[in-house]
């Protein structure tokens, strides 16, 4: 499966936009597996920060994961405020708290404005993301979280795989 559509305008982009290597993660801020795949992900963006591209779409499970939703939309709102990444590493850092209350603690300690924050995650726009983001997730062929997307094509393995691929291919 290829992902569609590719990586845009409206996607958040972490290290080299240019890069040759691009890496798309379908996650769920909820999901115990994409927390896990966190610091792998984080280390891979470390080691080969400006030879590698790459994206977080949002594919919150919200049947099984109640605040998964929600979660996405602190991170939208957050992006709003310039600190998507801030926000994305301060819950699945912290995914034992994700309930709204814990989204204001998040976003306090990054400095965000409270109230703009609080009244960001309730606009149309920010659940709109999520949801292309979700739709991008089916269209690509995504059945569970995390998957990924390596140059475009599905990645048939979790997060240390991918490590273990990206540094045979960079050597």
């Amino acid at each position: 499966m290829s992902l569609h559509p590719d990586v845009n305008k409206k996607d958040h982009i972490k290290g080299d936009s240019n890069a040759k290597l691009e890496i798309v993660e379908f996650g769920d801020f909820q999901c115990g597996h994409c927390g896990a795949a966190h610091p792998v992900v984080e280390k891979i963006i470390k080691e080969f920060g400006n030879q590698v591209k790459f994206v977080f779409r949002n594919f919150p499970l919200s049947e099984m994961h109640q605040n998964a939703r929600e979660a996405a939309k602190a991170a939208e709102a957050a992006a709003l405020q310039g600190k998507y990444w801030e926000m994305h590493k301060s819950i699945f850092e912290n995914q034992e708290y994700l309930q709204s209350n814990d989204f204001i603690s998040h976003a306090e300690k990054l400095g965000l404005d409270i109230q703009k924050f609080k009244k960001d995650m309730q606009l149309s726009s920010i659940a709109e993301k999520i949801d292309d983001d979700f739709e991008s997730g089916i269209r690509s062929g995504v059945n569970g979280t995390p998957s990924f997307f390596v140059n475009g094509n599905k990645f048939d393995g979790d997060a240390s795989n991918l490590l273990a691929v990206i540094e045979r291919s960079v050597e």
